[in-house]
């Protein structure tokens, strides 16, 4: 299987760059500004775009991301919504890969091969699931391997080597590595269990290795990029959507901000 997830860190692998990864929450403020907002990452440098499907109980989120997903839950929203909207940046030419990254029930609830289809159909790359755990993905995998879909696999500092090696073997695209145990938000520092996290997860893939949960500035994303493929920016950049009070505002700041992430 290959997808534009796969090209593209190929692409880094040979000019020897970090990835960048933003990721928003879809329809914060609403879904035409999350339009918007993955064509400016995209033109700024993303290398891949999470894209997040809000739930209303975010048990892996902390504060920033739950009261995001919140504020798009209002609007209403829902999965066909969001696929629409990738459907959009396609259409506008748009390029870079995109994955969502959801909870089980949103996916479920749609239909787990409608998704499958519907995603593959419009320019999805991929899906990462919070609470899907190995044991249980893989007819999901199946399904998701027959539209050239990825499946993103979490895994944390607090697993077992054995636990590692079965997140591995069902992963595809990259391995998201959590930088610490806990909730996602933005820190001032980093630990050494993103690191070591790393580490072991090449003992067990060849995959690419990204790391998020925690980096907030252009400092820790040059960090990550010394020893992982690429740092994931999540609560960081969902901060900056929240400062603004109407979508042209929003747009302007999260662009701000980002050049400041991939400053030299």
């Amino acid at each position: 299987m290959s997808n534009r997830i796969d090209e593209k860190f190929s692409q880094l692998k040979s000019e020897k760059r970090g990835g960048f990864i933003p990721f928003i929450v879809a329809g914060d403020p609403n879904l035409e500004t999350t339009k918007d907002l993955i064509l400016l990452l995209a033109d700024t440098g993303a290398s891949v775009i999470e894209l997040g499907v809000p739930f209303s109980d975010p048990v892996a989120d902390g504060i920033t991301i739950q009261a995001s997903a919140e504020r798009a839950l209002r609007n209403p929203i829902n999965v066909k919504g969001i696929l629409e909207v990738v459907a959009k940046v396609r259409q506008a030419g748009c390029e870079t890969p995109i994955i969502l990254f959801s909870y089980y029930n949103p996916i479920l609830q749609f239909g787990l091969r409608r998704f499958a289809v519907e995603a593959g159909n419009i320019g999805v790359d991929g899906i990462l699931i919070t609470d899907l755990v190995p044991e249980e993905s893989e007819e999901f995998r199946r399904l998701l391997d027959e539209r050239d879909l990825a499946l993103i696999m979490l895994a944390a500092p607090t697993s077992s080597d054995e636990r590692l090696q079965k997140i591995c073997e069902k992963a595809s695209g990259f391995v998201y590595a959590v930088s610490r145990a806990g909730v996602t938000g933005a820190r001032t520092d980093l630990s050494n269990d993103a690191e070591n996290l790393v580490k072991r997860l090449r003992r067990f893939t060849d995959l690419p290795i990204a790391v998020g949960f925690g980096i907030s500035n252009a400092q820790q994303i040059k960090e990550v990029w010394q020893y992982a493929d690429a740092a994931v920016i999540g609560s960081a950049i969902v901060s900056e959507v929240a400062r603004s009070n109407d979508s042209a505002e929003t747009v302007e700041n999260v662009r701000r901000f980002v050049k400041k992430l991939l400053v030299e």
